[in-house]
């Protein structure tokens, strides 16, 4: 498996909020978000080749319970059944964090999954060589519901602009079941004063229609940095 860094935090986003956490983030991603914020692991990934063995023995070097797979995009990985097994053998909580465009039969305790909306598409970055292929893999229904079925789930768009909730709408619209209080609006943002200037009218708009609100707590508190 590629793998950009593995390293000791708090998650900072979603349900598990503050939970001290082992990050596992693979490198190498089906997409190109404008705004990506580890660009290391999608516009340019960069990271070295661990097997199952070792990432299992930097993990353990932690006094940590719960482990995040993380990207990029971890589903392509080829080994992350094999690691997701062995991470709940040893006893660990286990989140893998994705944009649901792909499935596999995961072991796995929480899928965190970050549908794209249109905000995130790269028309003009590039020259917009990414922005057609982008766009259309960006939203997989059946993938998303296949894990609305079958795992304990959240649901976290990125927001930029109030029209993005017309979007969320429409998504879930195409879901069957999705329970609202496992989905999670988040600003766009890669610093505290962009996520700030967002949080109240996107609160509000969450108020209104029945959404979670999760800040970017490991932004908000080191900044947007690897390791973080």
């Amino acid at each position: 498996m590629r793998i950009s860094e593995i390293f000791y935090s708090i998650q900072g986003e979603g349900r598990l909020i503050g939970v001290p956490s082992a990050f596992v983030r693979t490198s190498g991603c089906n997409l190109r978000c404008v705004w990506c914020d580890t660009p290391y692991t999608s516009w340019q990934p960069e990271g070295k080749s661990y097997g199952v063995a070792a990432i299992l023995s930097e993990i353990e070097k932690y006094p940590a319970r719960h482990v995040v797979v993380t990207g990029g995009e971890p589903l392509l990985a080829r080994e992350i059944e094999e690691l997701t097994a062995e991470l709940k053998r040893r006893g660990h909580h286990i989140t893998i964090e994705t944009a649901a465009t792909i499935f596999k039969p995961l072991t796995g305790d929480l899928i965190s999954m970050s549908p794209k909306l249109a905000n995130s598409t790269p028309w003009k970055r590039a020259d917009g060589k990414f922005a057609k292929q982008h766009e259309t893999r960006r939203l997989n229904f059946p993938v998303i519901q296949r894990y609305l079925d079958n795992y304990d789930y959240q649901l976290k768009f990125v927001v930029e602009q109030r029209l993005d909730f017309d979007e969320i709408g429409r998504v879930l619209d195409q879901l069957a079941g999705v329970d609202r209080s496992r989905v999670f609006i988040m600003a766009q943002g890669t610093t505290k004063k962009q996520l700030s200037a967002k949080a109240r009218w996107i609160v509000e708009l969450c108020k209104h229609y029945g959404y979670g609100f999760t800040p970017r707590l490991h932004i908000e508190l080191f900044g947007n940095r690897r390791g973080t």
